[in-house]
């Protein structure tokens, strides 16, 4: 009966004993506790004395940062830390990129930003471009033969300057007259007429014979028959403030004369009018 009693007492923990043991587990659960936060839920201890305590060691469902329940309490998944970056970088109100291999691949926070860059590269480009095209003098695309008027209100040849305009008569007669050139071209000059516009060229009564549009109603004879000045061949104008109308005894002249030979003692009309009546300039 002693024995038994000795051995029931020694097993038996006196009180003082269980409340150091308290402090001490006390002592160790604070830090778990704070880590657990809300949601934990308090899974029963028991001492080596046998008594029951409480300890915050298992997170309810969905609540993040918990250790994992083999003690690994310092290491992170990677999906966790993918997770974390990417609710960081919306909170920053931009947008998260994926890593390359390694995790360090490069991306842009902002994908207008990488466009605007773009963007501004190539117009860069496009530039220094243009610029080499000017530096080296490239001539620019020939634009087709185009008709305009003189000031002398003919038929005239616009040079690719867009800006000078010579009589048709001016094309293909040995002389450069356009800034350019281009009025002494060989596309232009290799077999006249046939390789001129055909608004440069006129027929006479002669179909064999050709003038220049711009010779058309001159007041002088240049298909030699009167063909570019009467008709029926070629309608005309009466003659202007500086001719006189008559018929002419000048095979120059066709049906008028220049009002600069009136009354100079020359007979140029068959009917004598440039010299009785026709009044001088």
């Amino acid at each position: 009966m002693a024995s038994g009693a000795q051995q029931g007492g020694a097993g038996a923990a006196s009180p003082e004993d269980k409340s150091k043991e308290q402090k001490a587990l006390e002592r160790v659960l604070p830090d778990q506790k704070d880590a657990a936060g809300e949601g934990a839920s308090t899974v029963p201890l028991k001492n080596k004395a046998g008594h029951s305590g409480s300890l915050e060691t298992q997170r309810e469902p969905g609540s993040a940062g918990c250790p994992s329940p083999a003690g690994d309490m310092n290491k992170i998944s990677p999906q966790g830390h993918a997770n974390g970056r990417a609710a960081a970088a919306a909170a920053a109100g931009t947008k998260a990129c994926p890593e390359g291999e390694g995790g360090r691949g490069p991306c842009c926070s902002q994908r207008g930003a990488c466009l605007s860059a773009l963007l501004l590269l190539l117009l860069a480009m496009l530039a220094a471009l243009v610029t080499l095209v000017t530096s080296l003098g490239l001539p620019s695309r020939t634009p087709g033969a185009q008709a305009c008027v003189t000031p002398t209100n003919r038929t005239g040849f616009l040079c690719h300057d867009r800006r000078s305009c010579i009589p048709a008569s001016g094309v293909c007669d040995g002389l450069r007259t356009c800034p350019h050139s281009e009025d002494e071209d060989e596309s232009l000059c290799r077999d006249v007429p046939q390789s001129l516009p055909s608004f440069l060229v006129a027929r006479c009564g002669d179909p064999a014979s050709w003038i220049y549009s711009d010779q058309k109603c001159d007041g002088t004879n240049n298909c030699g028959d009167c063909s570019d000045e009467l008709s029926p061949v070629t309608a005309c104008p009466p003659c202007g403030p500086g001719w006189w109308r008559c018929p002419s005894t000048f095979f120059r002249y066709c049906g008028c004369v220049p009002r600069t030979l009136c009354r100079d003692g020359t007979q140029h009309c068959s009917d004598w009018s440039d010299e009785h009546s026709c009044p001088r300039p």
